[in-house]
């Protein structure tokens, strides 16, 4: 691939993940796309008395920072913002910002989901979201949020990625692919639902009007472009800020019938359709429905992902044991295979902590030994991972009458070869890995449409398989003893 030009327009795309920040730089060009790391920033949560929140001063520090550092490589010509979904932030009437916003991880939200779930029927609320039933959805926290004083100052909520878009520009609104996640936004009309917001007791002002990829949502602040050093007419664009969205936009298919995993603290599996899945088997199976680029819908599930063994990694380097993860691989690709399967999605692994411990008690409870050493657990986390990534594509494909010829796995995941490779295994199905940075690509790529500099997704995806580098891994060694893990797993379920 030769060297893009420097009269290639940069974008300077804002990824922010659950444990850490980018700044990323793209150039994009006629058969061209190359991304430049500018800043990397720690994301550390801050627990208070009264729960686990965001440092979210830092990380917009962290994001300006960043954009310095863009700026010295050459003339930006547009900033996307990307974050995780559900969260969110509350101003007041003045515009200011009340209280750091709550982690998701925080407890306060089993409570709020089991109390909205006395008021409404799971079917109802599926019928309208069409989401996955997941404590933390931005309806149950918005249910434990408003019993607090500092709720009856609250005049506008912004997702995460909206906040931010709104300290760098001062313009309020509400991107589609992120508001989906709330369990507030009509799955079918791609708009709020205004009847289930009046039907949850909140103010329909609350919830900004929605923008589309592609929108340009205002120009940088005076004192913005005076910091970074970015001219004062930089556009900030409107990206797929749930991160997953940009993924999504990004992995490099040119063939129909494929699935995406996109594997990072979650893994985020399932398919790209024209239109939602809200039958009552979809949501006994606990599919989401969100929305994608150009109106599409993922329709997917949640599932724990690298949290666990990310967890794990943490518990064993605060005692002392080492946790470097290539010798950590090549410890788990010796140990016995199928020695211990857990369910990720298990309640038990959702909050910070000993891993390693709640692995042991979920073992205990289905009647497993305990593995033996660290590469003995780590091989339970990614072979139980294959086998989550199995279960729940075979589900969406039977669920959206779709037949599956090949999985691209994209995220900081394609990197783990093991991962990968039992992917292939648990499925039967060849296996695309990468690129790594796919939420990075998408955002970049939706700023570069909003250029003028590519088309539509087909074109954004055949773009991304020929300048990006994958690895193929095909199905091998014995079935049959993945299907005796899934049975096993099953009958723990």
């Amino acid at each position: 691939m030769s060297a893009t030009s420097r009269h290639d327009p940069v974008f300077a795309a804002v990824d922010l993940g659950a444990t850490s920040g980018r700044v990323i730089t793209g150039r994009v060009g006629p058969d061209e796309l190359v991304l430049t790391e500018a800043h990397r920033f720690a994301n550390t949560p801050v627990r208070l008395p009264d729960g686990l929140r965001w440092d979210v001063l830092a990380l917009y520090q962290g994001m300006l920072d960043g954009l310095r550092a863009a700026a010295r490589t050459g003339p930006v010509a547009s900033v996307g913002i990307d974050t995780w979904a559900v969260d969110y932030g509350v101003l007041d009437s003045d515009g200011s910002l009340l209280g750091l916003p709550f982690h998701y991880r925080d407890g306060r939200n089993t409570e709020a989901a089991e109390e909205v779930l006395r008021h409404f029927e799971p079917q109802e609320l599926y019928a309208v979201g069409g989401l996955q039933h997941l404590p933390f959805n931005t309806v149950f926290q918005l249910a434990a949020h408003r019993s607090t004083a500092q709720w009856e100052a609250a005049r506008t909520l912004l997702l995460m990625p909206d906040l931010l878009v709104y300290w760098l520009t001062g313009a309020v609104g509400a991107e589609a692919t992120n508001a989906s996640t709330t369990g507030l936004f009509d799955a079918r009309t791609g708009r709020w639902s205004d009847a289930l917001i009046e039907r949850m007791g909140l103010e329909r002002s609350l919830f900004p009007a929605l923008r589309e990829p592609g929108e340009r949502a205002g120009i940088l602040l005076p004192h913005v472009a005076a910091f970074t050093g970015l001219p004062a007419d930089t556009p900030v664009t409107t990206v797929a800020s749930h991160d997953t969205a940009s993924a999504v936009a990004a992995v490099p298919a040119t063939e129909p019938g494929f699935a995406y995993v996109s594997c990072g603290t979650w893994s985020l599996a399932g398919l790209e359709l024209d239109a939602p899945v809200l039958t009552e088997e979809s949501r006994a199976a606990n599919f989401t429905n969100e929305r994608g680029v150009d109106g599409t819908v993922r329709y997917l599930r949640n599932i724990m992902g690298m949290w666990l063994l990310e967890e794990c990694r943490r518990t064993w380097e605060s005692d002392g044991t080492p946790t470097g993860l290539a010798d950590l691989l090549a410890e788990a690709a010796r140990a016995r295979p199928f020695a211990a399967v857990v369910d990720p999605d298990d309640p038990a692994f959702l909050a910070p902590g000993d891993m390693p411990s709640r692995i042991d008690a979920a073992l205990a409870r289905t009647g497993q030994a305990v593995p033996e050493g660290a590469g003995g657990y780590v091989r339970c986390v990614l072979e139980s991972l294959a086998l989550a990534h199995r279960r729940t594509l075979r589900e969406a494909a039977a669920l959206a009458g779709r037949e599956l010829r090949r999985i691209h796995l994209v995220g900081g995941g394609s990197r783990n070869e093991l991962l990968c490779q039992w992917t292939a295994d648990a499925t039967g199905l060849p296996v695309t890995a990468g690129p790594a940075e796919a939420t990075a690509l998408g955002n970049v790529l939706l700023q570069a449409r909003a250029h003028g500099l590519v088309g539509g997704l087909t074109e954004m995806r055949g773009l991304v398989a020929r300048t990006q580098q994958v690895r193929h891994y095909s199905p091998q060694g014995d079935s049959g003893a993945w299907d005796r893990a899934a049975d096993r797993l099953t009958a723990h379920v």
